[in-house]
C-alpha cells in the first residue's frame, strides 16, 4: 500500500503521507504538521491515550473523526493496534541549503537497503538533534515502511535524498572499521556523518569524499553494529562533546 493518498478520494498522491498509529500522529502534530483527516476507531480511546501520553495535544486530537472498522481499513489499508491514523502534507525539503549550511551534523546514508533501519535512523537523528538525514541511492526516504520506522519523526527534521555526495559541504566523517577510534575525534557541528549500507559498507565515491575515517569501539569477534546503533553512537559522541565544550 502506498503511504500517499488524496484526502478526498484516497487515490495516491506525491504530497500526502499516511501516518499509521497514535505515536506517528502525535509526533507529526508536535512538529507542526497539519494532520487532516485524522481518524480513529474510538474517540474516547484516542483521548485516553492523549491524556496519558500526550496531554499537550488533547485539544488538537479532539477533532478526530470516529469511523467504523470498514472505513478505517478503506482509508488506511489495514487496522492498527491503536486504532488511529492520519494524513499530512509531505514538507518540502531544501536539500541544496541543507548540504551547504546547518547548525548540527547531517546524517548521510550511503545506499541504505533496509527500510525499517532507515526509519529508525530518522527517529534516532531526531532525538539527538541532527541537522537532517539524507540518503544516496534509489530508496525513497519517505517510503511507507520508512515512515513506520520513524514513528512520524520525519516532521522533526529535514529528510531527503541526493544523487551524489560531491556537492555536500563541510567535513565528512565516514564510519569505517579501519578508521581512527571515534573516542579520539572531535566532531564539529557542521560535520557530515556518513554511514555505508548494511551489506556493502561505504561506496568508493563516499570513501573518496570523506575527510576522516572513524570507527566505533567494538568488542573482538563482533563483526558489526546495526545501522541505527551506529548512527546513535556517533551522534551521541558528538552531543557529549558539545555539552563538555
Amino acid at each position: 500500500m502506498s503511504a500517499t493518498r488524496d484526502r478526498a478520494t484516497s487515490a495516491p498522491t506525491e504530497q500526502t503521507v499516511l501516518l499509521e498509529g497514535f505515536h506517528a500522529v502525535k509526533h507529526a502534530l508536535r512538529f507542526g504538521a497539519p494532520v487532516e483527516p485524522l481518524v480513529t476507531l474510538s474517540r474516547s480511546a484516542l483521548l485516553g491515550l492523549a491524556e496519558s501520553h500526550a496531554p499537550d495535544l488533547l485539544t488538537r486530537l479532539d477533532h478526530a473523526r470516529e469511523v467504523d472498522r470498514a472505513e478505517f481499513t478503506a482509508l488506511v489499508g489495514r487496522p492498527h493496534p491503536t486504532g488511529v491514523a492520519g494524513f499530512a502534507q509531505r514538507p518540502a525539503v531544501d536539500v541544496a541549503r541543507l548540504v551547504e549550511d546547518r547548525a548540527t551534523p547531517l546524517v548521510l546514508l550511503d545506499n541504505p537497503r533496509n527500510l525499517g533501519n532507515l526509519g529508525a535512523v530518522v527517529r534516532v537523528a531526531a532525538g539527538l538533534g541532527a541537522g537532517g538525514v539524507l540518503s544516496i541511492g534509489d530508496v525513497d526516504p519517505w517510503h511507507p515502511n520508512v515512515l513506520r520506522g520513524s514513528a512520524g519523526l520525519h516532521f522533526a527534521l529535514p529528510v531527503g535524498r541526493i544523487d551524489v555526495v560531491d556537492g555536500v559541504e563541510g567535513p565528512v566523517f565516514a564510519l569505517d572499521a579501519d578508521g581512527s577510534d571515534i573516542a579520539d575525534v572531535r566532531i564539529p557541528s557542521n560535520a557530515v556523518l556518513a554511514f555505508g549500507s548494511e551489506r556493502h559498507g561505504l561506496s568508493d565515491a563516499v570513501r573518496e569524499r570523506a575527510d576522516h575515517l572513524v570507527s566505533l569501539p567494538m568488542r573482538p569477534l563482533v563483526s558489526s553494529y546495526n545501522l541505527t546503533t551506529s548512527v546513535a553512537m556517533a551522534l551521541y559522541h558528538w552531543s557529549l562533546l558539545q555539552r563538555a565544550s
